[in-house]
């Protein structure tokens, strides 16, 4: 679990790494940016693993996001742009419907159940 965490802090930081890089001329900027973007990350993970892990529908909007950011990247490396307005306005609405289903399902107190993967029915039968 540490391990994990320590990778994705060093993916995470290098994303702050190039997006300091395009912002800012001064390398001190740059330190102090990724500095706090790892400490952030390291005190904030414990906290956003328990509730993703008591969400899991938030796992798969997170990775919605990251396909939706994905695929506007690599369109416009072959020229072909998406205005931002959509993305921000798709991004906006599915987490505003995440948001009302993780309040509707808080009233009702139950977690979300996803059905036993084929391979572990086979097991019991």
């Amino acid at each position: 679990m540490i391990a994990q965490i320590v990778i994705l802090d060093a993916v995470f930081s290098l994303d702050s790494v190039i997006t300091a890089v395009g912002m800012v001329d001064e390398l001190g900027v740059m330190i102090a940016a990724v500095i706090v973007a790892v400490g952030i990350m390291l005190i904030s993970a414990g906290a956003i693993s328990t509730f993703v892990n008591r969400h899991p529908t938030v796992k798969m909007l997170a990775l919605s996001f990251l396909l939706l950011i994905g695929f506007a990247l690599l369109l416009d490396g072959f020229d072909q742009l998406i205005p931002k307005g959509y993305i921000y306005f798709a991004m906006g609405f599915s987490l505003l419907v995440e948001l009302l289903n993780l309040r509707a399902r808080a009233k009702r107190q139950e977690p979300v159940r996803f059905h036993q993967r084929y391979s572990d029915r086979s097991k019991e039968g």
